[in-house]
């Protein structure tokens, strides 16, 4: 809404909904408890909600058992959002994950709070000090500096690097982007994308369901090692030209979606639909949604297994005229020839959130 209120629904066992309560809620509600404060941005974990104001506070509710709200000495839980009152500075973007949170101030300092990532590191980095973010219940500084970090599990390549696990945060460097600066990136569940001050998307990480938008150099980029282990081979960012100036981009579990030219495309797993092409089968390239091809105003979002847009509804044609749709350059919808996927964990981690989430 215009006022910057905050309308929730589903889930609230946890209070994740900030309404006070734990009944969960099957229509969008107003968030009163919010007292009208205009909302700039929320991010949504497993069972905790991070809440961005729009001057710049961070409000938390919803499961505390990580330490994923923020306050080291607070509740289990908490049904009405609260302020993280150690970030004092700023703060302009949020995110969640499964079971802890980040939070960027206006001068670039990257913080992070919840102890979800811990058990991970502490099981792939035996005898090693893990640093004070990846076990913190408040927030702790990652970094300041203004490139792209990564760090936590790398089990598909999402890191692109050759470790199993990063502890602490490791820098792709700037070749990996024909050394042009990212300006945003986002994440999927093994996969990431990121774009560039010019408008390029780059893409790498897990492929087999049509993730990355690309055929990969070389056979799916993995090598089998002993014990069934799955570890990156060769997965580096590699940029899509059918996405260059995408004005929207965002990742479900392993599907994406992009709005460019005022049009919305996707591409990657599509096992319930989630790609809007009408079918069930994996989109291996971005592709046009017929139905979003000319939509003022889009703007895009993706669950783990369902996909969401918000748009101005066309005026309607007047009566034996046809519609007329602009359609998309060629170049974005070339078809790309599937490789199967015999991956032994298609069936897993497809109805339930996957605990590898970086």
């Amino acid at each position: 809404m215009d006022g910057g209120g905050l309308f929730v629904c589903g889930l609230n066992k946890d209070g994740q909904l900030g309404l006070g309560h734990t009944e969960d809620v099957l229509c969008f509600t107003l968030c009163k408890s919010l007292g009208g404060c205009p909302i700039q941005q929320v991010a949504c974990g497993w069972d905790f909600t991070i809440i961005l104001t729009e001057n710049g506070q961070v409000l938390s509710c919803g499961s505390n058992s990580f330490g994923q709200l923020g306050v080291p000495h607070g509740p289990q839980r908490c049904v009405i959002p609260q302020a993280i009152e150690l970030l004092t500075e700023k703060v302009v973007c949020v995110a969640a994950g499964l079971r802890h949170a980040l939070a960027a101030t206006v001068s670039g300092i990257v913080f992070q709070w919840g102890t979800g990532l811990a058990s991970s590191g502490r099981r792939l980095c035996p005898g090693q000090t893990l640093p004070l973010f990846l076990t913190a219940r408040e927030p702790s500084r990652v970094t300041d500096a203004g490139e792209l970090y990564v760090w936590g599990s790398n089990k598909h390549g999402q890191l692109a690097t050759q470790a199993a696990f990063l502890p602490v945060p490791q820098k792709i460097e700037a070749h990996c982007f024909q050394s042009e600066k990212v300006t945003a990136a986002w994440s999927g569940w093994t996969h990431l994308v990121a774009q560039t001050g010019t408008g390029k998307v780059f893409t790498w990480g897990r492929a087999d369901y049509g993730q990355l938008g690309r055929k990969l150099e070389t056979q799916e980029g993995w090598k089998l090692e002993k014990q069934d282990s799955l570890r990156p081979q060769n997965s580096t960012p590699s940029s899509l030209y059918c996405l260059m100036g995408a004005t929207e981009i965002s990742c479900g579990s392993e599907h994406n979606l992009a709005v460019i030219g005022g049009a919305c495309y996707s591409w990657g797993w599509n096992e319930h639909g989630m790609c809007g092409d009408g079918t069930e089968a994996n989109v291996w390239a971005p592709k046009p949604v017929q139905v979003l091809q000319s939509a003022p105003g889009l703007l895009v979002g993706c669950g783990a297994g369902h996909s969401l847009a918000v748009c101005q509804l066309p005026a309607q044609p007047d009566p034996g005229k046809d519609l007329n749709v602009a359609h998309p350059p060629s170049n974005a919808t070339e078809d790309i020839n599937s490789e199967e996927a015999l991956d032994k964990e298609k069936l897993e981690g497809k109805t339930n959130f996957n605990p590898n989430l970086t």
